[in-house]
């Protein structure tokens, strides 16, 4: 989005100014002395976003998951119908804004080729860039292969052989891999068989599953592989050819693969510019957040030192997106060895579920009772939000100790999205709610996550916090 509207900036600027017959006034050098009027200022700021909504609206900021699925070739149809329909709603723009008289066929056609163009050498660039980082081993997705036939295996070489996709391939899955020999098999080992691949997900790092089971004979292991990484939120991929199960609210979206209709099956909560627009606030606003409470970040590590011994952040490890592990920051709010004292206090624990709470908890320092009730020792976590650990809106991230415990499945599918600082949770009563609630209500944020329930969400946290509702 951002590079779409710097190509559009610098195209309009250059059709305009490097043609003789466009107004004094946009061909005047000296920008100080133009007059802007407020609908210049509205169309300044108007322009560009009505450019990434008619881009959104043909499909250029649709997020394709499997890289080798990523170019296509109705993807420069789809550029050209965009500019060209943008370049005739601002020739609309600029008629009733300047007037008509001073655009030309060759303006529009300058303006046109160089935006087009423009675009599509931004995104291929884009595209090279990532493509060096994937060669470099970052901005890697780990992948699983379900089947060991030769479909299975043929996709397993292609993917070994082009490091640039940007996968990293951690084996396949099968239960039937006698008759496979082994040099056929690229060095990829079987981690899981059919029958304990839920396992597998719920201990191990995984980001998409590919399904290349013969249908006809394992209809129903490839059946219980969707609803598995369904329940877990994990990206799967198979070759359509029977029924599918009943997905609520998970997209299914359509690709190619060498002429090979694939299918993909996308948890709720996956789509890419609203998650971008929702990292964008992140940022935006943990920034201004840390700015405005800047004397507080300052005033709590000097109160948490002279009330007890020992460091002033908390820092623990926790699971994160798709279950990668992240260290967790907190202002310290207990006695320096708590987690040690934790487990002679287990017996004692007041949750229904895997969570560990104790209302009056012994290990609470006197400074730590205040932080806790009034939610300043979460303040730290702005600083894991800006790393991209964290967002401000989503599951709380769990202690390893609690993940270990969870008994379902279709608890994890919370892992699907990135940790959040607040969640529905919080404004639902938090350590009052059972665990079982807890749990539905985050799966109630990811199946009806929008941009607008985060900014509801944020703005009942605030009341939520001055009540300490529910803060232990």
């Amino acid at each position: 989005m951002i590079t779409d509207t710097m190509v559009l900036s610098v195209s309009l600027y250059a059709a305009v100014m490097l043609f003789a017959d466009a107004p004094d006034w946009l061909a005047h050098q000296d920008i100080l002395n133009v007059r802007l009027r407020l609908r210049d200022i509205l169309a300044a700021g108007g322009i560009p976003l009505a450019w990434v909504v008619l881009f959104h609206y043909f499909g250029l900021y649709r997020q394709r998951y499997m890289s080798f699925l990523r170019f296509r070739p109705y993807h420069f149809v789809d550029l050209i119908k965009a500019t060209s329909v943008g370049t005739l709603l601002l020739l609309v723009g600029a008629a009733f804004l300047v007037g008509v008289e001073w655009i030309t066929a060759k303006l529009v056609l300058k303006f046109w080729a160089s935006v087009a163009l423009g675009t599509l050498l931004m995104r291929e660039g884009l595209n090279v860039f990532l493509h060096e980082l994937r060669l470099q081993g970052r901005n890697l997705r780990h992948l699983l292969i379900v089947g060991t036939n030769d479909r299975a295996l043929a996709l397993a070489k292609m993917i070994k052989m082009q490091p640039g996709l940007g996968y990293s391939l951690r084996g396949f899955v099968d239960d039937s891999w006698g008759d496979v020999s082994h040099s056929n098999m690229h060095g990829i080992d079987v981690v899981a068989g059919l029958h304990d691949i839920g396992a597998y997900l719920k201990d191990n790092v995984v980001d998409e599953v590919v399904i290349a089971l013969p249908v006809a004979t394992r209809y129903q292991d490839a059946c219980r592989v969707v609803q598995l990484c369904e329940e877990q939120g994990v990206v799967v991929h198979f070759i359509p050819g029977f029924g599918f199960l009943s997905l609520g609210q998970a997209t299914m979206l359509f690709n190619t693969l060498h002429d090979e209709p694939i299918l993909t099956i996308v948890p709720p909560a996956m789509s890419g510019w609203q998650l971008m627009t929702k990292r964008t606030m992140d940022i935006v606003f943990s920034v201004i957040l840390i700015t405005l409470l800047f004397p507080l970040l300052v005033a709590i590590p000097l109160l948490i030192k002279l009330g007890s011994p020992g460091p002033v952040l908390f820092s623990q490890e926790r699971i994160g997106l798709n279950k990668r592990k992240f260290r967790l920051l907190k202002f310290r709010t207990m006695v320096a060895n708590a987690e040690e004292i934790q487990k002679t206090l287990e017996h004692l624990n007041e949750s229904d579920g895997p969570a560990f709470k104790i209302k009056n908890d012994p290990r609470l320092t006197p400074i730590g009772k205040f932080l806790r009730r009034t939610s300043l020792d979460e303040l730290p976590q702005f600083y894991n939000v800006l790393k991209g650990d964290m967002s401000l809106v989503g599951p709380r991230p769990l202690p390893l100790r609690d993940y270990a415990g969870f008994s379902q499945d279709w608890h994890r599918r919370r892992f699907s999205v990135r940790p959040g600082i607040t969640c529905l949770w919080q404004i639902s009563g938090r350590s009052t709610t059972t665990f079982d609630k807890w749990m539905e209500l985050d799966m109630e944020y990811i199946s009806h996550w929008s941009l607008w329930l985060d900014v509801k969400i944020l703005a009942a946290t605030v009341p939520a916090v001055l009540k300490q509702r529910g803060a232990v």
